[in-house]
């Protein structure tokens, strides 16, 4: 089983780099397809109150037969509970559906710039940080001006951003002022929802170092130092998600993929997402 690095957070608190990733997969999936991540070797879980599949994860953890410390698992607040006592009794429902003792890590899900204040938003956070209930909180598909608002009356700074990033979609400025402010990056959509896997310039790269052009794409991620969790439902590609330790991109590599962005997202633009 390879060993995956960690990531040490603003807080100190550890999060494996590689994590499985549960959206889109339906509940009566769920249970299974964590299962399958877990017993791979996988640390680390990503869900949300939106996924609908909070429940079905905790089921996975737990049957695992894994003691709770060693599986970090992550959920994010569902757009309808940004008003402080909504989130609030929102976190409530994720400790209950989860039933893991204690939440690792809880994201604000998306910015929703035009629908309310997601500074509110964050002093409920941050208030759910220091109930010690979520050992690190953060925020996801936050640009820069969002990020600037909320440092600007902050005591907590955020641990993760998680945004969207691939080849397509390398997104400098964000990972960049996330660096500076120490806000870890994660990625989700990180094969572009497939879009990339057929990119002759990945295709060539895989070719040369014998390895498919998904797992390719996924190392760029761990070199860049990004957080990344894909997923999927067949166990055959959970594993094959999971051979990224044993092989390493040249410099030239990580340059000719770098290249291939075309600030081409595959999910909805957080600058103007209100739903």
């Amino acid at each position: 089983m390879s060993a995956v690095p960690d990531v040490t957070l603003n807080n100190g608190v550890r999060i494996p780099q590689l994590g499985f990733g549960t959206f889109q997969i339906p509940p009566e999936q769920t249970r299974e397809a964590t299962l399958a991540a877990l017993e791979t070797g996988y640390r680390h879980i990503d869900t949300a109150q939106m996924y609908g599949n909070e429940k079905e994860v905790g089921q996975a953890v737990r049957d695992s037969g894994l003691d709770r410390a060693d599986v970090f698992v992550t959920s994010k607040l569902d757009n309808g509970a940004h008003a402080y006592d909504d989130a609030l009794r929102a976190f409530d429902g994720t400790m209950d559906a989860l039933d893991l003792g204690h939440l690792d890590l809880f994201l604000i899900h998306w910015p929703l710039p035009g629908r309310g204040d997601f500074t509110e938003t964050w002093k409920a956070m941050e208030e759910i940080y220091r109930s010690g209930r979520a050992k690190a909180v953060g925020v996801s598909n936050f640009q820069p001006p969002h990020l600037r608002r909320l440092l600007e009356s902050a005591q907590v700074v955020p641990a993760v951003n998680q945004i969207e990033v691939h080849p397509y979609l390398t997104q400098d400025a964000v990972r960049a002022f996330g660096a500076e402010h120490e806000i870890a990056t994660e990625a989700w959509s990180p094969i572009a929802q497939g879009k990339v896997l057929g990119d002759p310039v990945i295709a060539a790269v895989a070719e040369r170092v014998g390895r498919s052009t998904a797992q390719v794409t996924l190392r760029w991620h761990l070199q860049r130092g990004d957080i990344v969790f894909p997923k999927s439902v067949t166990r055959e590609r959970v594993e094959e998600n999971f051979a990224l330790f044993d092989f390493a991109l040249t410099e030239g590599d990580m340059a000719e993929i770098s290249a291939l962005n075309r600030d081409e997202r595959t999910g909805l633009d957080p600058d103007h997402f209100n739903g």
